[in-house]
């Protein structure tokens, strides 16, 4: 009877010895952002300034789901889910059922790298992040996108649904590649995208080259698209100084149509850099100007400026202040959210992020 308590002792501990190392060997995080903040700005309209509540003034909000499960040899398994929110009202930042908009991948990585496929982000925007100083951020940052006069935005490529992407790294090489399948029958081209990047990282200094191209839907009826292709080429570059840090950063915009518009290009240039006076305060500036080429000769300029104060390692208080400005009386928007009403536009935002 004693013996075989203990063989059944034995066998429960092994079992559940086997599940611990099976639960180790398989990791779900939650992660999210957090961000929200008071906004005042002029020239919104003709009749003046306006004051509101944003969400993400220094990043987007968002929440997510990332696993990783070893598969053994050095394989594993990885998947991620992320959606941004609209803290203001509670809903989706993407829109009414964009659930998963931000990330929704699947894949398999080694020392090799990593293999992705689904709706991601562009090895362009993550390759060139680390190269804005003001961090992508809707308040204030033109990296992604610049906001010169009307609709008119000449930004990065951001993200691309039904895509395939690679990503390595070898001794301080990064290479990424991405292709988005148009997915229209009969045709491999339509609607199809494609971005490259090449990063180096050695020491203080970093550089990255990226090119991108989206190709457009000339022959769709509903939706009639016009566009023949997007074409974006960026650049960067960064050196660490240890509490400073300085960045700069480069995009090429082209964009043509099937029709007979007139081809649009522009040259995007920035500068800045980062200052931290202690572990809590940060100081963190940059200047962004857009050579607008052809029809507009609005080229804007914007400067924007951002103090932030860590709480804690996950909670920081942040005042964003932005001045843009556009020349032969065109109009201009402080940030990608924002046409503008006039040939300048202030705005500051204090917010408060929480990660998680």
């Amino acid at each position: 009877m004693k013996s075989h308590i203990t063989r059944t002792t034995m066998l429960g501990l092994s079992c559940a010895g086997i599940a611990a190392v099976a639960q180790a060997q398989s990791t779900v995080t939650l992660y999210g952002i957090v961000d929200a903040g008071v906004e005042y700005t002029n020239h919104t309209s003709a009749n003046g300034g306006s004051a509101r509540l944003v969400s993400g003034g220094k990043n987007t909000s968002r929440w997510g789901l990332r696993g990783v499960e070893d598969l053994g040899g050095g394989l594993k398994a990885v998947f991620q889910l992320e959606s941004g929110i609209n803290i203001a009202n509670g809903t989706f930042d993407d829109g009414p059922g964009a659930i998963f908009d931000r990330r929704a991948t699947v894949g398999l990585k080694n020392r090799f790298g990593q293999l992705t496929l689904g709706r991601t982000f562009t090895v362009t925007y993550d390759y060139m992040l680390p190269f804005d100083p003001m961090g992508y951020a809707p308040n204030y940052s033109w990296a992604t996108s610049s906001s010169a006069t009307g609709g008119r935005k000449d930004g990065l490529f951001t993200r691309s649904a039904n895509a395939v992407r690679y990503d390595g790294e070898f001794s301080g090489i990064k290479l990424g590649a991405l292709y988005g399948f148009g997915n229209v029958p009969g045709s491999m081209k339509t609607s199809s995208k494609y971005d490259f990047a090449l990063g180096y990282a050695g020491g203080p200094f970093a550089a990255v080259v990226t090119y991108d191209r989206q190709n457009g839907a000339a022959d769709s009826v509903t939706p009639v698209d016009q566009t023949r292709y997007i074409q974006g080429i960026h650049a960067g570059l960064s050196y660490d100084f240890g509490a400073a840090k300085a960045m700069a950063g480069y995009r090429n915009y082209r964009k043509t149509f099937s029709t007979a518009a007139a081809t649009l290009q522009s040259d995007m240039y920035w500068i800045g850099g980062s200052y931290d006076f202690n572990p809590y305060f940060t100081l963190l500036g940059a200047i962004y100007h857009q050579n607008i080429k052809g029809a507009s000769d609005a080229d804007p300029t914007l400067f924007s400026l951002r103090g932030q104060y860590s709480l804690s390692k996950r909670t920081l208080l942040y005042v964003s202040g932005g001045y843009a400005m556009a020349q032969h009386g065109q109009k201009v928007g402080l940030s990608r959210d924002l046409v503008g009403a006039a040939d300048t536009q202030t705005g500051m935002t204090a917010g408060v992020q929480h990660r998680f």
